[in-house]
């Protein structure tokens, strides 16, 4: 079986990035919020974690952007965690399910200066949220820092809102795809037309079975998550409509 090379692992993170673009407004804002906080607390010389990091659009961009850093990126899909590994120089990629309780424990000891997340954690039930954000501030020293990019859609108390943000969403999408990038679903058809990632389809159906989606956790509960679970300050750092990406200091 021919192996996947590093050339066509990053056109399929670029096509990634393209296919996730249309579905998030703006996404490059959200990152480059997100290296901003890094450059302005963190040190230079960082290390990162990447929680649910996809083919690696998060780490690779702190790479480039910090090249003495030290980067640790986990996901729990096998084709995504493939593309991950041959795609980005310098990361440490790791095979983890963050639904685990032990997760954190395959870390065994490590000590990060900021966990990054990017469009994964709303796959996620609120329990299984809480547990994260625990186990991610026990990662973290004093001072650490956790940011969390993702669509915290808008409740019932402003239905105005959430009508604004659910047009928007599907003009972006559609103008998205009328130039050419490809949806969630014709992105993975394309991933499979190798055959290395092809052969992992079955096991990442196997793994995924039992989960289905879960309901969007609202801005609030996600502030009140991060302050039980021991963060000492929590605000937002960026919104776009309904798109936000939350900061929470250890």
């Amino acid at each position: 079986m021919t192996a996947l090379d590093r050339a066509d692992a990053r056109r399929l993170l670029a096509l990634w990035d393209e296919q996730q673009s249309a579905y998030v407004a703006h996404r490059e804002q959200r990152f480059e919020v997100m290296l901003d906080v890094l450059r302005l607390h963190c040190p230079a010389d960082l290390t990162m974690l990447d929680l649910a990091c996809g083919p690696g659009a998060i780490t690779q961009r702190v790479l480039a952007r910090f090249p003495d850093a030290t980067a640790v990126a986990v996901d729990y899909d096998p084709i995504l965690l493939r593309i991950a590994d041959a795609a980005l120089d310098g990361a440490d990629v790791r095979d983890l399910d963050l639904v685990s309780d032990g997760w954190s424990a395959a870390l065994s000891g490590r000590r990060f200066d900021a966990v990054l997340s990017s469009t994964a954690l709303h796959w996620l039930s609120p329990d299984q949220l809480l547990r994260v954000y625990t186990a991610a501030a026990n990662l973290l020293p004093p001072g650490g820092v956790l940011l969390n990019a993702d669509h915290l859609r808008f409740g019932a108390s402003a239905p105005a809102l959430g009508e604004i943000a659910r047009e928007h969403e599907t003009q972006v999408r559609d103008a998205a795809f009328a130039s050419g990038a490809l949806t969630y679903s014709a992105w993975y058809a394309e991933a499979a037309r190798h055959p290395e990632l092809a052969s992992l389809a079955v096991e990442r159906e196997r793994r995924f079975a039992d989960r289905p989606p879960q309901a969007l956790a609202s801005l609030e509960f996600h502030l009140a998550a991060l302050r039980t679970a021991g963060f000492t300050e929590v605000g937002t750092v960026w919104q776009y409509l309904d798109d936000y990406v939350v900061f929470a200091r250890r």
